[in-house]
């Protein structure tokens, strides 16, 4: 008689350790310069695609803010990737030394405790579920941005939504993944790309914020330079006799778009549209300085 066999789920094995004994491996035992810089570039590029993406969605909140579209401030797609390249250099001048100093940490812990800590983590990647669930929480954790974004909730309750959340959409997918190296691969860049939405909207909420303090104090934060917003004012003059236009008061310039400029006037607290033509821009300033406790609003008050 024969016995049905019992199928038994394949366990995933740690990768190899390099051959050397010192764990300086020089390409083939998987910890080569070049597979260390392709596993870089396996999480560096997810995260900062998602990240860029989601800022555009921010600056369209800032300008949203003065009652326009960044297109009607004359903000396009090539604009915008200028604006914001200046903001992907410094995240990655950042994200070098941040994750040079995590991988020497590392590795001064695993010195440390003579090689426990590396075994351990051997360990915990070689049991699927574990790893499925912790990557579940940490996705489930990117979506406190977004949700924050549409709902004031404390932080008790968006644990409870983030944990929940996880463990309903991510486990058993990324249990499933973890079978083959193709859905193991295709499970980092997913967590990557996560990662890099979940910071984008953590991103969103400080813009909008400074944008509010923009539009009531006139004056702009670092966090809003660092994404392209351009704090610029100046003394509108009439282009025929160039005598100083509403008074010779201070207007935020926001862009020009179709042949006219967007202006926002903190005095009155209102956004208009005034032909280039008929206006000269006098006297710019970038970020001025204001005196302690200016408040926008103040010829409507």
């Amino acid at each position: 008689m024969n016995t049905p066999s019992l199928r038994q789920e394949p366990v995933e094995q740690p990768s190899p350790a390099p051959s050397n004994g010192h764990g300086d491996g020089d390409g083939e035992g998987g910890g080569g310069v070049l597979t260390i810089l392709e596993r870089i570039g396996s999480v560096v590029v997810p995260v900062g695609v998602g990240l860029y993406a989601v800022l555009y969605l921010g600056i369209e909140q800032i300008y949203w803010v003065f009652g326009i579209n960044p297109q009607q401030a004359g903000i396009d797609q090539s604009v915008l990737l200028g604006r914001l390249m200046g903001t992907l250099i410094l995240l990655v001048l950042a994200l070098v030394p941040a994750v040079g100093a995590v991988v020497g940490l590392g590795w001064l812990i695993d010195r440390i405790t003579r090689g426990a800590a590396g075994r351990l983590l051997a360990a915990v990647r070689a049991r699927p579920w574990t790893v499925a669930v912790l990557a579940a929480l940490w996705c489930g954790a990117t979506y406190w941005g977004l949700v924050n974004l549409v709902a004031d909730l404390t932080v008790g309750l968006m644990v409870v939504v983030a944990v929940g959340l996880g463990v309903l959409a991510f486990v058993v997918p990324f249990r499933l993944m973890r079978r083959r190296p193709v859905g193991r691969a295709g499970m980092k860049i997913l967590v990557c790309a996560l990662t890099g939405l979940g910071v984008g909207f953590v991103l969103i909420l400080s813009m909008i914020e400074a944008a509010v303090e923009v539009r009531d104090t006139g004056q702009a934060d670092d966090l809003l330079g660092y994404v392209g917003f351009q704090d610029q004012w100046a003394v509108l003059k009439n282009a025929e006799n160039d005598k100083p236009l509403y008074g010779g008061r201070w207007m935020m310039l926001l862009g020009e778009s179709d042949g006219t400029y967007v202006l926002y006037d903190c005095d009155k607290q209102e956004t208009f549209r005034r032909p280039i033509e008929t206006t000269n821009l006098a006297h710019l300033q970038l970020d001025p300085e204001r005196v302690e406790g200016y408040r926008c609003g103040t010829m409507i008050e």
